[in-house]
């Protein structure tokens, strides 16, 4: 059962889900949450607006993290959670996109769990969603793709994850933070099974100020990624659905490179 926003019960965590960046893709009701906060324990990615919303009073702490760098590792989070929690305040866990993709949201809901805290999680618009409707690329299309999978681009062992299935043919492929391992990436699926052509769009900083939505093939993928500077935050979307995007197009150059491949 949902806890009330405007309940007088304190010592508790709410999971927030900020949104891709625009602010004005916060939902109601996390929007009210916020405005309920005591502290806010917040990504680095959170648009300084969106801050704006918690009370003047509220103790603002960063956690932001970054490729190989943390503030704060990830169970000195929970702990951080877990102790201001039961000074009686209402913490706001603020997370970029939505707290269950990638957010990590599960294990802090477990720590918070295991201690006694009461928790709710409030979702927010996933980057996916969000930078793709910026771009107009569906990621379903009832003659393009039926099937939609999501995953991490910088898991440990990239090679060994078994992404067979996950993209070709009537299906979708979107793989967040991927810009530091693009090349990988692209070898990767060619090597299980992904064709040279594929349609890949790049999708950075979505909905913020200077987003960009390029698209290629996939044997190009890590070659673009450095050739335009490509920087995080981005996504990779790969499929035919690309097509119908407003992505840039980035296609027509690599044509006859993708048909000696095929």
């Amino acid at each position: 059962m949902a806890i009330p926003i405007d309940s007088a019960a304190h010592g508790r965590v709410l999971l927030v889900g900020a949104g891709p960046g625009d602010p004005d893709l916060l939902t109601v009701r996390a929007a009210r949450a916020i405005g309920a906060a005591d502290i806010v324990v917040h990504d680095g990615l959170v648009d300084p607006r969106v801050l704006d919303l918690a009370p003047a009073s509220a103790r603002r702490i960063s956690v932001a993290k970054k490729r190989a760098r943390h503030t704060l590792p990830q169970d000195s989070i929970n702990d951080l959670l877990v102790e201001s929690a039961r000074t009686g305040a209402t913490v706001v866990r603020l997370k970029g996109g939505d707290p269950f993709v990638f957010g990590r949201g599960g294990e802090e809901m477990e720590a918070l769990r295991a201690a006694g805290i009461a928790v709710e999680v409030i979702p927010g618009i996933s980057s996916a969603l969000g930078c793709a409707a910026e771009a107009n690329l569906p990621l379903t299309h009832r003659d393009f793709s039926s099937a939609v999978s999501f995953v991490a681009g910088q898991c440990k062992g990239l090679s060994d994850q078994n992404w067979s299935g996950l993209a070709g043919t009537g299906r979708t492929l979107v793989i967040y933070m991927g810009v530091a391992t693009a090349p990988d990436i692209a070898e990767k699926l060619m090597a299980d099974g992904v064709a040279p052509d594929m349609p890949v769009a790049v999708l950075e900083r979505g909905t913020l100020p200077g987003a960009r939505a390029i698209r290629t093939l996939l044997a190009d993928l890590g070659a673009m990624v450095a050739r335009e500077k490509v920087k995080s935050p981005a996504i990779i979307v790969v499929g035919e659905v690309v097509t119908l995007s407003d992505a840039e197009d980035k296609l027509a150059r690599w044509a006859k490179i993708a048909e000696t491949m095929t």
